[in-house]
């Protein structure tokens, strides 16, 4: 099993039952899919770097889990198909 960490960006209007569920989601993806998640931590709601869709702000979240090389995959791919998230980002760490 590899290390990875993901982080997402959730729209500003979702209401903090949808950001906690969405976080809930993508780690029951992840538990599902055979990984196992070390670390979340949500870092809040924060400006952007740049404008993206007319929204300058969103909920930061990252999540560090150790998984099979197939799952960053199906994670990526529900995270495109996910109303509420702005960008998203599947990083391997280095040993």
């Amino acid at each position: 099993m590899r290390k990875y960490e993901t982080i997402f960006i959730l729209h500003p209007s979702l209401d903090e039952e949808a950001v906690k569920a969405a976080e809930e989601k993508f780690k029951g993806v992840i538990e599902n899919g055979g990984g196992v998640v070390e670390n979340v931590d949500f870092w809040g709601k924060r400006k952007l770097a740049y404008e993206i869709s007319k929204v300058n702000e969103g909920y930061y979240t990252l999540i560090n889990f150790s998984a099979d090389s197939e799952l960053p995959k199906e994670l990526d791919r529900i995270f495109r198909i996910t109303d509420g998230v702005i960008r998203h980002i599947i990083v391997k760490e280095e040993n």
